[in-house]
């Protein structure tokens, strides 16, 4: 297993993870209020298009399941916010493994989407969506950053975990029931 960074190391990989996170809510809000400022609700531009831009409100989470859920969804969204920062910021020490520029870029990127649409939760009571794509549901910078988050944070644990049962002198086939 590696060594846990060099305090200089990890305060680098802690700035990278404020800025990542900062970033994306600053993207998020001003898009969305650049949306709610120009586009009606329901308006799609270009009409019919593959990729649209189309304004909605989503009183729901991702995909829009659990409809009118506000503010169970407000609790979670605090609930996972102080998750990842507890982690970011204590736990990552007790799993050096993990503690990598990767994986808080990957957590900076799902702090900052969580609070883009918690910050929509608790002011107006929905979370504008706007980006379309085919007849997928439509989505915001927020969605995107989570999606992405939790796919590179899960991505670099499969590949540090594989990494590191190779080092240890397993086989270089890893057995998926086993990560």
């Amino acid at each position: 297993m590696r060594k846990v960074n060099s305090l200089r190391g990890g305060r680098w990989q802690n700035i990278a993870f404020s800025l990542i996170a900062l970033s994306v809510v600053l993207a998020d809000q001003f898009s969305k209020a650049w949306i709610r400022s120009n586009i009606a609700v329901g308006q799609s531009l270009p009409e019919g298009a593959f990729f649209h831009i189309t304004h909605s409100q989503n009183t729901g989470a991702a995909f829009g399941i659990f409809q009118d859920h506000t503010s169970s969804l407000t609790v979670v969204s605090f609930i996972g916010a102080g998750i990842i920062l507890v982690y970011t910021f204590y736990l990552c020490r007790r799993f050096p493994f993990l503690n990598n520029i990767i994986s808080k870029a990957a957590l900076g990127a799902m702090l900052g989407g969580t609070v883009g649409n918690l910050i929509d939760r608790i002011t107006l009571g929905y979370v504008t969506d706007f980006v379309g794509v085919g007849t997928f549901p439509a989505f915001n910078v927020s969605d995107a950053a989570i999606t992405g988050g939790v796919g590179v944070f899960a991505g670099s644990l499969i590949y540090l975990l594989i990494k590191e049962k190779q080092e240890a002198g397993g086989s270089d086939e890893v057995d998926c029931h086993q990560i």
